[in-house]
């Protein structure tokens, strides 16, 4: 590989992994001011959208002028590539951690209203799934991208089952439906990261494989893909 091609890979790789630190900081604040009732933290996270939103333009500009400049070829290609998907999935997970900050705050102005402790579980499961598919794109570890791609499942199982609870709170307690819908925004935009986070642990594999997983992710799959 040629020398100047190998240094901007590695930025590119350093770049992502920068990014998805902030992604990360931004989902664990507005988590927490979701259970803790703070809106100075959800505003914090908030303010960090445009910071996202200008290295997620500025890692693409750097893609595309690397793909014109060096015309790489094989794993190389699929690496530049990897960052552009994986690059798009974290500005929309830093998106959904913005409008989960918003209903945080919504929220708040409801202090008698008990948020489903099964959503907290959920919350945790869905920041694991980010950690984990970050350290499998770092050590191009199929095997655990697969796990992150399983563990998908049963997130939406977990969000159907608290859309369920929410919607018996809406009918037993007319007073409470306006928070209880604030609630099941909540609970979709952690099922929508989790599926960004699912969707990196596809590209992982592509980018280690040249295999496309994505839109076919089965826990039969998974254990083929990661093992083959």
């Amino acid at each position: 590989m040629p020398l100047h091609l190998q240094r901007d890979l590695d930025h590119l790789h350093h770049e992502v992994l920068s990014l998805s630190g902030v992604v990360e900081e931004m989902l664990e604040k507005a988590t927490r001011a979701l259970f803790e009732r703070n809106a100075q933290m959800a505003d914090e996270v908030i303010g960090f959208d445009f910071i996202v939103d200008e290295r997620e333009v500025q890692i693409e500009e750097e893609c595309l002028k690397a793909l014109a400049l060096h015309q790489p070829v094989a794993v190389d290609l699929r690496r530049i590539a990897t960052v552009l998907k994986v690059n798009n999935d974290l500005e929309r997970m830093a998106d959904l951690t913005v409008n989960l900050a918003e209903r945080a705050k919504s929220v708040i102005e409801y202090p008698t209203f008990v948020i489903p402790p099964r959503l907290a579980r959920m919350a945790d499961i869905a920041k694991e799934m980010l950690a984990d598919v970050l350290d499998s794109f770092v050590n191009m570890d199929c095997v655990a991208a697969a796990r992150v791609g399983a563990t998908d499942e049963l997130v939406d199982r977990m969000n159907e089952e608290i859309i369920q609870e929410l919607q018996k709170t809406m009918k037993d307690r007319p007073d409470q439906v306006v928070p209880a819908l604030h609630c099941f925004s909540a609970s979709r935009h952690i099922e929508r990261i989790s599926d960004h986070a699912t969707n990196i642990s596809d590209d992982v594999i592509y980018m280690v494989k040249g295999t496309i997983v994505r839109h076919r992710f089965s826990s039969g799959a998974n254990g083929s893909l990661a093992s083959g």
